[in-house]
């Protein structure tokens, strides 16, 4: 049986500490630490070890170490990202990672951290450090941390307390582990309160409807302002709340998992391919932050090749016109060919398609190139010229972003500005090639199983918009306006779905008369009047249109899907999907919820996608 005790405070600089020490004759040292000089810092002391809480930042010397939750923004070795039950970054004092991988050990641990740098290189919100003393952990620093290691460091790396700051079930799991009841462990929480206030804010805003509207995106920037917050920490707290929904870090986590397996082998099969395709585009429907899939990719892509096939023709191509482009080493064709730049251009629409960073490798290679060669003296028409395309394969970016944007995202914010910013992109590449802009954007887009009758329209108008502007017949305003009538349609689609399922699962067990369906509409649109979502009466062939989804939804969940799964049934699967003009979003939704319920593993519906005949 152990004794623990704890100090709670606040800096001058909002850092709220908690000090925590479990262990013999704890509370006597945190007697003699509270009685500190008139210097501002708070001591912690105990056999040779020390940490010191400054009104700037923390100073530390004897054994121990750091460590916090994972988030965006922290480094995240291969070998941790490889093993899910890993959530928690742990660095040892005096530790450092060999070539070989191998973890080494030296005596200088002694060392002193900003309150800024400590925020920025560990978690946003909240960081933990920790020293030990016992009787069995003796000797040379360097021995101690090994020692400490061996015993703790495998609970610190999985333990779930430190991601809710459950200090007592942290000591609990931790102080055992020493195997000594003379030990002594101590444990010092620093959390940044205006980070934090800044996270409670934007989580429970998130969380309530998974997007953000402009009155609260302009309390959330106000909140950055007044607090000092930089760009950078908003955008990691933004992402790591984002992660953390459950139905967001159930995508990214399985991601994450198929890649793992991919590199292990140093390949990656149809089937995978197939279901890391349908991840990112449910990823971009969901609106998770791309930078979570680039990360992985860059992490477990890194120094091996994961794709087994050859080089695919596209990148063949792309780097024949790109090695073209430099003639004897020295000149550039300044005059950039038209067909030229149309074929780089499908190149990397094709390279995104299938998420291969071949092309964004081959585009390195020759910008060294280009860089070498300005220094060597050749003349500067050839930057000029290189520039060029760069500048053509942003526009691209830009424009694939916002048109797969308003193509999948449900209640997408679109502006005046990105509406003008895509009426000059597409004179931009119409005046490559005629038709080119609906080649790289729409085409493909359109024929997508995934995109939703709401998306195939804001598509459409979008079309339609452009079209009529190219012949002066409207204008950014008006197109504005026609989208955003499409998207006021399906924000109360949306709402009208999530309440009459939820009130027809609970409530209305039989809707089928009429009377029935009159005091649902009924219910339902006062609802949705008092949140704002509803002007007037729910349209009568909305309503209707929802009640026949909900049927169809039944009749697919208990009737054709154990069929289909027994079956192992495609044809099945997709004509229901073709004729009953549910989204594939929607079906799959309802596939995953049969399957976990039923406990039927993620990989037999898989295989049953991977031979459908539509395209991922």
């Amino acid at each position: 049986m152990y004794r623990d005790i704890r100090l709670h405070g606040v800096t001058d600089q909002f850092i709220e500490y908690y000090a925590a020490a479990a262990g013999p004759g704890v509370n006597q040292l945190f007697l003699a630490s509270a009685a500190h000089e008139p210097s501002g810092e708070l001591r912690f002391f105990s056999g040779g070890n020390e940490f010191v809480i400054g009104q700037a930042g923390i100073y530390y010397r004897g054994n121990g170490g750091a460590f916090c939750e994972y988030m965006f923004g922290v480094d995240r070795p291969l070998a941790d990202l490889a093993r899910e039950e890993v959530v928690n970054r742990l660095v040892m004092y005096g530790a450092r990672y060999e070539e070989n991988g191998r973890l080494a050990f030296s005596d200088a641990t002694d060392g002193l951290q900003s309150f800024e740098r400590i925020f920025f290189d560990g978690n946003a919100i909240c960081n933990h450090f920790f020293f030990v003393t016992s009787p069995r952990i003796s000797g040379p620093p360097r021995h101690q941390q090994e020692e400490i290691v061996r015993h703790v460091g495998r609970s610190i790396k999985r333990s779930t307390a430190i991601g809710r700051g459950d200090t007592t079930t942290l000591l609990g799991e931790l102080f055992p582990l020493l195997d000594d009841t003379r030990s002594q462990l101590f444990i010092f929480s620093l959390i940044n309160r205006k980070h934090q206030e800044y996270r409670d804010l934007f989580q429970a805003l998130y969380f309530s409807s998974k997007k953000i509207s402009d009155p609260d995106f302009a309390r959330l920037m106000a909140l950055a302002e007044r607090y000092g917050i930089d760009r950078y920490q908003q955008e990691r707290i933004r992402i790591d709340v984002m992660y953390k929904h459950p139905a967001n870090r159930r995508i990214v986590d399985e991601y994450r998992n198929i890649l793992v397996a991919c590199h292990r082998r140093g390949e990656i099969s149809t089937l995978e391919n197939a279901r890391l395709t349908r991840l990112k585009t449910l990823s971009v429907r969901n609106k998770i932050p791309g930078a979570l899939f680039h990360t992985l990719d860059e992490l477990l892509k890194k120094g091996r090749k994961v794709f087994a096939e050859e080089e695919p023709d596209y990148l063949g191509e792309t780097r024949q016109i790109l090695e073209g482009l430099f003639l004897n080493g020295q000149e550039f064709d300044c005059a950039v060919d038209r067909d030229d730049l149309v074929r780089l251009l499908h190149a990397k629409k094709r390279a995104t398609e299938n998420r291969d960073h071949g092309f964004e490798a081959l585009l390195l290679d020759a910008t060294k190139k280009c860089d070498e060669q300005i220094r060597d003296g050749a003349d500067l028409t050839l930057l000029e010229g290189f520039s060029a395309i760069i500048t053509y394969f942003d526009r691209y970016d830009a424009t694939a972003s916002l048109v797969s944007q308003l193509a999948f995202m449900e209640n997408y914010r679109v502006t005046e500005e990105m509406i003008r910013s895509l009426l000059g992109n597409r004179r931009t590449f119409d005046d490559l090639r005629q038709g080119l802009f609906e080649e790289l954007f729409v085409t493909g887009l359109l024929e997508n199983s995934y995109l939703g009758k709401y998306g195939r329209r804001k598509v459409t108008a979008l079309m339609h918009g452009l079209n009529l502007a190219r012949e002066n017949r409207t204008g950014a305003p008006q197109i504005h306006q026609d989208i955003l009538a499409i998207d006021r349609e399906e924000r109360l689609a949306i709402a009208l779905l999530e309440r009459m399922r939820d009130r027809i699962r609970n409530f209305y067990t039989k809707f089928a008369t009429r009377d029935d369906q009159e005091a649902l509409k009924r219910e339902i649109g006062e609802e949705l009047t008092r949140n704002r979502l509803l002007d007037d009466s729910i349209p009568d062939n909305l309503f209707h249109e929802t009640v026949l989804t909900i049927r169809k939804e039944a009749l697919y969940l208990h009737t054709l899907l154990p069929r289909i799964i027994a079956e192992q049934n495609v044809a099945m699967r997709e004509d229901f999907i073709k004729n009953s003009g549910l989204d594939r979003f929607a079906v799959e939704e309802l596939e995953r919820e049969y399957c976990e319920v039923n406990h039927i593993p993620p990989e037999e519906m898989a295989r049953i996608r991977a031979g459908s005949e539509g395209p991922a």
